[in-house]
């Protein structure tokens, strides 16, 4: 029954295909039949591929009768039609405008011979191409292990990086958007798309500088971009409804589940998705990489969400809704020293704990418009809405000496009343306990509306654009703190105590709008003048209102309890601010066939208005700045693939209005702050330089990035330390000196008939980075200042072999940093740290496979002997797959088999180094099940996960047809 049940339904896709595809006025037509007996090829794949480079265009699979149906532009195409157990077939073909549709009738696939004995041969997949500004990575040429989501496979492409934080760069670029088939996904929020998207569907992975919409609309380019990730799914499986579920459980309480579905018809497409997991969304590590883990605390996170897009000939519409719960908890034990003078530092040792919990929800929706050819208007609407509460609690010590002892020995110490025996007395500065509870909840609601008016001659047009955002917000925390002091002079009885107890909430609400006119005429055929002129407002209101709890209102009264403490006018505040900012930018873009020059400036006029009141402080206050921010951008294309792009930009920044009041703020007698009136703007430079090229060919990519930038009149912090307490007075100053140089190169290269590939990427950082001493006699003196200039040079490489069924990579990195401090040379350090290892993807036999990876992870020249060590990480999955068209897989995924990881790191500024261990998720076992529905997608669709023609993510090709 359910085999006639799903007969019935193919037929009906079938034919729905059929009569959609016949009705179409453009494109390519056809049946596809066994050379020998004339029976229908079903499952066929068809494309239409670029004469000049063979990129596919488009493409599409046969039906149950063998027919197809590919839409297509007029132009000049090859068609391509293939079939495993048959050889693939070739025909040029031309649609022009007297003739835009062609029908190729029937086409006979002849058998292959070799094939057929049970040797398949299969043309490998080239791993990445370029065309003009973008680069398209092929993902049958990339393996990841069975049930990956799309980090996995981003993290293997040539350029690509995804840290930690889980931040994507593409040679040096960020990547804010995510996109399917050209439309939005999930809106700015990449990391549903990488955490959640199966690899299996995807084909194709492009990434370029997605322009404004303004620039869209207007046709000339206002610089304004963003780099983006745009996939594209797999030829049959955009006709119908893809499903995908994971559930999975593992040791140590373990779990994982994620479950999608995905709608694509036409120009339609609908996503919902929902995932929960307490593993830190890390996914199977595989690849070796050679970074350390940063998976700081324990995280578990709910989700759901869904995303849609719809297109017209005049309305597009799309939008998403997402639900995110994130509960971490976060342990971390800290060594710290402050660099207070030359002979001097200051020493800290803590361990923090903190409970975490966010409730986010977000929506965010886009409406185009276009009633004629003239004529644009977009309207993009969002909501947010956000909660969240957490707990900490510390204990930290301040020394004026190394105390020689780990964090973990001074808990003890402090816990049996001894730490004086373990430090001598004289060495102590403090002790704090501190706990706290904070909650806050806030919504904002705004939109965009944009209108673009073109006025008959090419690159004439009139823009206007509207913005209005609104947020009310409101939070409260109770803090408690228990200091004891161990230097204060005026001590009476032995050690000093301050206990303080304090209740603090601010509620604020903030909205703003700006209008923006602009005008662009064109001056020659290329060369456009372009007038604009932007108006914002902004206006928040915030009020801090203090209360000082009694010494037992916690045990007495607790959370909840009826209680209320005692006002301190003193620490309470309450600031108004009113932003008035205009802009005028006058620019002129030059728009060629081989390049494009961009060069501007902007005008800014601003006027603030602050009311302020702290205790029996008030004040009414303006400032009038006037601004002039130049931009410039050139890009120049030596082919299609090769281009070169050189982009500067200079900007200028306002310190807080609350930085320049008089004003002192104790209410934390450890953390003292000082406004100063005297504070300058900063002026910021960026000079970036891109270039890109790549041979389609030999498959051989050269890519480079160079970024220097500098901050004149820097706002900084002059930290003055108080040796008796331990605290510091703060007060933000102008600092100069501070600049930042990067450098990248990396190259891809396939080798002997593509099986080879080795991909290598060099940077190069420096850094000259400037601090205010933090002792008192030596600012007094005028030699107060601190350089620290670091140096990184970093090389990763890596090499693969692939073949039909059998994957191997060989990689390797190494990131040598030489630091110099002008005032503490015995901070100067030249480390190392280096990793090398391998990682492998095979497919077994009765649709098995194993992919595992192994990695060395090395640190050397810390003077802290415990900072040099070695790591060897090995992760390892073995899978099965089974039911029709391999639709389940069963997996076992082991992390950290030896047992060798930990998590700690060391950072060195020009003020401070500071060494941080965090809790982690550690050595563990997980067992997945996958299952994948296909409904009128095709046999592609259902198939093992990323298998499609000429192999996949998955491996191997796909199963040869039974005769």
């Amino acid at each position: 029954m359910k085999k006639w049940v799903m007969g019935l339904l193919l037929m009906a896709c079938g034919v729905g295909l059929f009569a959609q595809g016949s009705s179409n006025k453009r494109g390519v037509s056809g049946v596809v039949v066994d050379a020998v007996d004339k029976t229908p090829v079903m499952q066929a794949t068809v494309q239409l591929l670029n004469v000049k480079d063979s990129v596919m265009v488009t493409g599409a699979i046969t039906d149950l009768d063998g027919r197809f149906s590919v839409q297509a532009k007029t132009g000049n195409y090859i068609v391509k039609i293939s079939f495993v157990g048959y050889k693939s077939y070739f025909k040029n073909i031309a649609l022009t405008r007297k003739n835009p549709s062609l029908n190729m009738g029937t086409v006979a696939l002849e058998s292959d011979a070799v094939m057929l004995q049970g040797v398949t041969i299969t043309g490998k997949a080239a791993e990445m191409t370029a065309v003009d500004d973008t680069l398209v990575y092929n993902s049958a040429a990339y393996r990841v292990p069975e049930g990956s989501a799309l980090e996995e496979l981003v993290k293997k492409l040539p350029g690509a990086e995804v840290d930690e934080e889980g931040k994507i760069t593409i040679n040096g670029k960020e990547v804010k958007k995510i996109m399917v088939d050209g439309k939005e996904f999930f809106a700015d929020d990449p990391d549903v798309a990488m955490k959640n998207l199966p690899v299996n569907i995807i084909d194709k992975i492009k990434s370029y500088e997605k322009q404004s919409d303004m620039a869209r609309m207007t046709g000339i380019d206002d610089g304004e971009e963003e780099t983006v990730i745009d996939l594209s799914i797999k030829p049959g499986m955009n006709k119908g409804w893809i499903g995908n579920a994971d559930l999975a459980a593992g040791t140590k309480d373990r779990y994982s589940g994620r479950i999608m579905a995905n709608y694509f018809k036409d120009h339609q497409q609908f996503t919902v998705m929902g995932s929960m997991n307490n593993v830190n969304d890390q996914g199977f590590p595989g690849g070796g990489g050679g970074r350390w883990w940063g998976n700081n605390g324990l995280t578990a996170v709910k989700s759901g969400g869904f995303n849609f897009a719809t297109e017209t000939e005049k309305l597009e519409t799309g939008g998403s809704v997402n639900f995110n719960y994130r509960d971490a908890d976060m342990i971390s034990k800290q060594s710290s020293e402050t660099f207070v003078s030359t002979a001097n530092s200051s020493f800290g040792n803590s361990v923090n704990a903190n409970n975490n919990k966010n409730t986010n929800v977000r929506a965010d929706f886009r409406i185009e418009w276009k009633p004629d050819t003239l004529t644009n208007l977009m309207f993009r609407p969002r909501i947010t809405y956000g909660k969240s509460e957490s707990t900490s609690g510390s204990n930290s010590f301040t020394f004026n000496q190394d105390p020689g002892h780990s964090t973990d020995e001074l808990l003890a110490a402090q816990g049996n009343n001894t730490l004086t025996d373990l430090v001598p007395e004289a060495n102590i500065v403090n002790t704090i306990v501190r706990n706290s509870l904070s909650k806050s909840d806030d919504v904002n609601a705004g939109g965009s509306l944009l209108f673009n008016r073109r006025l008959g001659k090419p690159g004439r047009n009139v823009t206007f654009r509207g913005s209005f955002n609104y947020t009310n917000s409101s939070s409260e925390s109770f803090s408690t703190s228990n200091t004891q002091y161990f230097q204060v002079e005026d001590l009476e009885n032995g050690t000093l105590e301050e206990i303080i107890n304090r209740y603090r909430t601010t509620p604020s609400s903030a909205y703003d709008y700006s209008l923006r006119f602009s005008y662009s005429e064109p001056i020659l055929d290329d060369l456009f003048l372009q007038l604009s002129y932007n108006f914002q407002y902004r206006r928040t209101d915030s009020d801090n209102d203090s209360y000082r709890m009694p010494d037992n209102w916690l045990i007495d009264y607790g959370y909840g309890g009826n209680w209320w403490g005692t006002p301190e006018p003193e620490n309470s505040t309450e600031a108004v601010y009113d932003y008035f900012n205009h802009q005028a930018e006058l620019s002129l873009r030059w728009n060629r066939e081989n390049f494009q020059l961009n060069a501007g400036v902007a005008f800014l006029p601003q006027y603030t208005k602050l009311h302020y009141e702290k205790g029996e402080y008030k004040t009414d206050t303006t400032r009038n700045v006037f601004n002039v921010t130049p931009t410039f951008r050139f890009r120049y294309k030596f082919s299609k693939t090769a281009q070169l792009e050189v982009r500067y930009r200079g900007r200028t920044s306002q310190p807080g209005m609350t930085d320049l009041l008089p004003i002192t703020d104790d209410s934390d007698p450890l953390n003292i702050r000082e406004g100063n009136p005297e504070l300058r703007p900063a002026f910021t430079n960026s000079f970036e330089f891109n270039y890109r090229g790549f041979n389609p060919e030999t498959q051989r990519g050269l890519f480079s990035f160079f970024n220097f930038s500098n901050t004149m009149n820097q706002v900084s912090s002059r930290r003055t330390y108080n040796p008796e307490t331990g605290g510091y007075t703060t007060k933000p100053e102008n600092i100069n000196g501070n600049w930042n140089l990067f450098g990248m190169l990396g190259s891809n290269t396939a080798l002997k008939n593509k099986e080879f590939t080795i991909s290598t990427n060099t940077n190069v950082n420096y850094q000259n980075m400037v601090s205010y001493i933090s002792d008192r006699s030596v600012q007094e003196a005028g030699n107060d200042k601190n350089t620290t200039k670091r140096l990184g040079l970093g090389e990763r490489l890596r090499g693969t072999y692939r073949n039909d069924w059998f994957e191997f990579s060989l990689n390797g990195s190494i990131n040598y940093t030489h630091l110099r401090n002008s005032y503490q040379t015995n901070n100067n350090q030249d480390t190392y740290q280096y990793s090398y290892g391998a990682s492998t993807n095979i497919n077994l036999p009765w649709n098995m496979t194993l992919s595992s990876d192994i990695s060395q992870n090395s640190r050397r020249g810390y003077s802290d002997a415990s900072m040099n060590r070695d790591e060897l990480i090995w992760n390892a999955q073995i899978a099965q797959s089974f039911l029709k068209g391999n639709a389940a897989t069963i997996s076992l995924q082991f992390y950290d088999i030896l047992r060798r990881q930990s998590n700690i790191s060391r950072s060195i500024s020009a003020a401070m180094r500071q060494d941080i261990e965090y809790n982690a998720i550690y050595s563990y076992a997980m067992i997945h099940f996958v299952y994948k529905l296909n409904l009128f997608g095709g046999k592609q669709g259902g198939g093992a996960p990323g298998r499609g023609p000429g192999g996949g993510p998955g491996g191997g090709p796909r199963p040869a047809r039974m005769f």
